[in-house]
């Protein structure tokens, strides 16, 4: 037997940061004999979880009653903390053919389906006839076993990266229950599993609140953004040039020598109305060739990468496909939201886009920069949502899409605005990337005080109850 090393497995900034650095390790440990788990304290015992746990004791048969009413719990509606954040009222009737799983006070769900998601949470009072997705396992805790405990012993990185690690599949990566149900956890006698998740509690609330506070702060900045550029499109940036009414709702007074066009009308000589993209369907799509831009692509202001898709060239040539170029401006007819437009990328291949993405090759007296600025402006995404026709989904015409009036400063004006919203934008980016990597390095750390904890790697316990049992040991 022998103390571990490195007990709280913790960099000494996020132990200190944390105050994991005022707890000690326990006096002995043991091999756990688990080559994911480690050493152990020695008076520790390791058990299987179906040991320790029943799982999925309760489901509801096809024959129950259709007008039976539910709360139904999916997959997505587990947070990464481990919260219940989504519910739907449902009868069985209605709800999803996985929506099967019975749960009580005091069990905990794990995913077993999309287990990269680590989508685990306790259940705690919950709603009459609470339901849960086929895709949890439903793990009731047995008498040693508690639930609190349970709950962070399931979210440790030696038991969930086990999990994923043998899920199967690639879309939808999966474990089976019974495969699952051999893997052992770190059962410590029931006074330590109270004390460890008590510790937990305290430590995850306080790191969450630093959390949250850090997410309004980057909720700030991109409101500052917003603003900047509402105040820099609309205004301009020479307070004191004399202003006129634009004679556009969203637009409101403008400076005097500015003009209001319809974005239709800053289309290049020859391109007087959009582009539409193309409709190109599942059964077209390939894994090389000319690349594919869907709506998902297209944020507000920005390109996102998600996804890749393309077409062959006889697709191409067959749908009459219209190619776009780096530095076009793509501007998005579907939600959400609707209207909002980024510059096309430079991907260092042939590129076309989906039917619901129109195409703006800009003339020579626009800047493509200073138009998807004003297309991210604050009124502008306020009101375009009511130019809107659909029903389950929100769509704007291509006709009243290039129908939209905009301002149009004189060239060097917009060349001047973009450039100082490209440096303004740059500087607010890099405080919400230094605010994003602190919240990144608190999640690191709820983590690894979890890990810590549930392993026994720091001793947690109230100091009396550490010392009567290390005096134990030593008699």
């Amino acid at each position: 037997m022998s103390a571990a090393k490195g007990a709280a497995r913790l960099p000494a900034g996020k132990a200190g940061a944390a105050g994991a650095g005022r707890y000690k390790p326990y006096p002995t440990y043991k091999d756990s004999g688990v080559e994911w788990l480690g050493e152990v304290p020695a008076h520790w015992e390791v058990k299987r979880l179906k040991h320790l746990a029943t799982l999925n004791p309760e489901s509801l048969m096809e024959d129950t009653d259709p007008t039976r009413e539910m709360v139904y719990v999916d997959i997505g509606g587990v947070d990464s903390l481990g919260r219940v954040v989504e519910r739907e009222q449902l009868t069985f009737a209605t709800a999803p053919f996985r929506a099967r799983r019975l749960v009580r006070d005091g069990d905990v769900i794990v995913s077993t389906v999309r287990t990269y998601l680590r989508a685990i949470a306790p259940i705690s009072d919950p709603e009459p006839g609470m339901v849960v997705s086929t895709g949890f396992a439903v793990v009731r805790p047995a008498d040693d076993l508690t639930t609190d405990y349970a709950a962070y012993a399931l979210r440790a990185p030696y038991f969930v990266e086990r999990v994923v690690a043998n899920s199967k599949g690639v879309s939808f990566p999966a474990i089976n229950e019974s495969e699952m149900a051999t893997y052992e956890l770190a059962s410590p006698p029931e006074p330590e599993q109270r004390a460890i998740a008590a510790f937990l509690d305290r430590e995850t609330a306080r790191i969450d609140a630093l959390v949250a506070k850090k997410e309004r702060l980057i909720a700030l900045l991109e409101e500052q953004r917003t603003a900047l550029i509402t105040r820099a499109v609309t205004k301009g940036l020479d307070p004191t040039v004399p202003m006129k009414d634009s004679g556009v709702e969203w637009l409101g007074e403008i400076p005097a020598h500015w003009e209001v066009k319809p974005i239709r009308a800053l289309a290049r000589p020859g391109y007087k109305t959009f582009t539409d993209g193309d409709w190109i369907e599942s059964p077209f799509i390939r894994d090389e060739g000319i690349r594919l831009i869907q709506t998902g692509n297209i944020g507000i202001g920005e390109y996102k990468e998600q996804g890749f898709r393309y077409i062959d060239e006889e697709t191409f040539r067959a749908f009459r496909c219209t190619e776009f170029l780096p530095g076009d401006v793509l501007i998005c007819r579907l939600a959400d939201p609707v209207g909002r437009a980024c510059l096309a990328p430079n991907l260092g291949c042939r590129m076309i886009t989906s039917v619901d993405v129109c195409i703006l090759k800009w003339a020579d007296d626009v800047h493509a920069a200073f138009l998807v600025y004003s297309l991210s402006s604050a009124e502008y995404l306020a009101w375009r949502g009511g130019i809107c026709r659909g029903g389950t989904r929100d769509r704007v015409s291509r006709s009243m899409l290039g129908a939209i009036r905009v301002q149009k400063p004189p060239l060097a004006e917009q060349l001047a605005i973009a450039a100082f919203l490209d440096r303004e934008s740059a500087r607010i980016d890099a405080l919400v990337a230094k605010v994003r990597d602190a919240i990144d390095r608190l999640k690191e750390l709820r983590t690894a005080l979890i890990s810590a904890a549930v392993t026994g790697k720091i001793d947690v316990r109230p100091p009396t109850e550490a010392s009567a049992q290390a005096g134990e040991e030593v008699a």
